[in-house]
């Protein structure tokens, strides 16, 4: 039976008494979380969202014959709750993983033919399952292999938790630690950049810790990759619906809420454009400045420190052919702009050529460039790297943006992010923004969620519901 079959509100507790009811406010991954985590607890929830779909900033939307994924999302196998979170809504069989770690990166600085580098792993114990790889990997001279050695080491010692790291940037550390120019840009922000949405020198040294600790020097096989083969609607909105329905949430989208009130007795009033929705607890999963928009008076020490968490953009660039001209599933590329392609033809329905998505993380210099820029400065870096594209006919080409994709993972930010709980009783806080330990991704999202409902659960005196913690052993 899978995990989210034994969800339904029905197995998993009593039905909730009159006035125990929660009022998510954010459809996102964070949002959906929390709904499910606290209908599945018992209590009478309903899930507010002003777009016309859940997914948050994970979502798909059509373009001609296409379905297209507003950008490329990953995951490792070390993200146990966003793993948790496909197994609850009965998804995790369409976003599946490596069987091991393999990533070609491919060096357009070298003469064709010997462009190809791979880091992968081996069944081996940490660190010797990388051993290998990294003492084969050809974009970097022997010397700064070994370095690379040295200086994971020293990492793998460090304990992303201790607030004097978040104060410190991850490029300083890399120099002090003997990285040059080029282990940066080869190994250390080939990772980093598409995990954290930041280059190293302007990245937080405790997000980076965690990163690398987590996914490379955690377990063996941590850092495995997983990606969705069907569209992000596919999961993060239809199943995500399906499962809420299940549970018993009331899921309403175009829904805005425009403010939320203490009604001075423990309960609270949560107004949409014509309907006041009482409720027990309330989670606010939106970004950081919706959330400082909605706050109540006193609900945070400091709340203008939200206004503080800066932004990071990220773009995506998709190119279709008239032919196929990429094999591999994806790769990550080096002495070009290009950063990370992916072959999106299967899952977003084409039925002839193929479809090719580019992700671009730590956008700052292309987030705002026009469409006829960006073409004729990615088309060519293309046929650079993949001698295919040289003879094929581009059949369509476009952007989707995302200027606010991320919060910037700047030096400090870690001391901005608030907790679940707020100084008002019954109203918590969710997103990937929020202090989770780890960087803007779907993990964090699905974390926060799940922190929002525990505090809210805890305070009401409801059980966790069964198996909503199952990753926190796992990881």
């Amino acid at each position: 039976m899978s995990e989210g079959s034994r969800h339904t509100r029905a197995q998993a507790g009593t039905p909730a008494p009159a006035g125990r009811s929660a009022v998510v406010v954010g459809g996102g991954l964070a949002g959906v979380t929390a709904a499910l985590a606290l209908a599945d607890a018992g209590l009478r929830v309903t899930l507010l969202e002003g777009r016309p779909r859940l997914g948050g900033l994970a979502f798909s939307f059509r373009r001609g014959e296409l379905t297209v994924d507003n950008g490329q999302h990953v995951y490792l196998r070390c993200c146990t709750a966003y793993r948790w979170f496909l197994d609850r809504i009965e998804g995790a069989a369409l976003a599946p993983l490596q069987n091991r770690l393999d990533v070609p990166v491919v060096d357009v600085a070298k003469p064709e033919g010997r462009r190809l580098g791979r880091l992968r792993r081996d069944p081996l114990p940490v660190p010797l399952h990388l051993g290998r790889s990294l003492a084969a990997y050809p974009h970097l001279s022997l010397a700064e292999r070994a370095a690379v050695g040295r200086a994971a080491l020293a990492l793998k010692a460090l304990d992303p938790t201790d607030p004097a790291l978040d104060s410190q940037d991850f490029g300083g550390w890399l120099t002090a630690h003997g990285q040059s120019a080029r282990a940066v840009e080869a190994l250390w922000d080939l990772v980093g950049v598409a995990t954290l949405n930041a280059v190293a020198g302007d990245a937080s040294l405790g997000l980076a810790a965690m990163v690398f600790k987590t996914g490379l020097l955690s377990d063996p096989g941590a850092a495995d990759i997983g990606w969705a083969h069907v569209p992000l609607g596919e999961l993060h909105d239809r199943l995500a619906r399906k499962a809420l329905d299940s549970a018993g949430v009331r899921t309403q989208v175009r829904s805005r809420v425009t403010s939320i009130s203490s009604n001075g007795n423990g309960t609270w009033s949560v107004q949409v454009p014509g309907e006041t929705l009482p409720a027990d607890s309330v989670v606010l999963a939106v970004p950081q400045r919706e959330t400082y928009d909605l706050l109540p008076p006193g609900a945070l020490d400091a709340p203008e420190r939200l206004l503080d968490i800066g932004t990071a953009p990220i773009l995506n660039v998709h190119v279709v052919y008239d032919r196929k001209v990429l094999a591999r599933p994806f790769f990550a590329a080096l002495g070009t702009p290009v950063q990370w392609v992916f072959d999106r033809t299967d899952a977003s329905g084409l039925g002839a050529g193929q479809y090719l998505a580019l992700s671009q993380s730590a956008a700052q210099d292309d987030i705002d460039a026009p469409v006829a820029d960006l073409r004729e400065r990615y088309l060519p870096e293309l046929e650079r790297l993949i001698p295919g594209t040289r003879d094929a006919v581009v059949r369509d080409f476009f952007v989707t943006r995302e200027r606010t994709a991320t919060f910037a993972p700047t030096p400090g930010v870690g001391r901005l992010r608030p907790g679940a709980r707020t100084k008002a009783p019954g109203l918590y806080l969710a997103g990937a923004w929020t202090a989770t330990g780890w960087p803007a991704t779907m993990e964090s999202a699905v974390r926060s969620g799940v922190s929002a409902a525990d505090a809210a659960l805890s305070a009401l005196g409801r059980p966790r519901p069964s198996r909503l913690f199952a990753f926190e052993e796992a990881a």
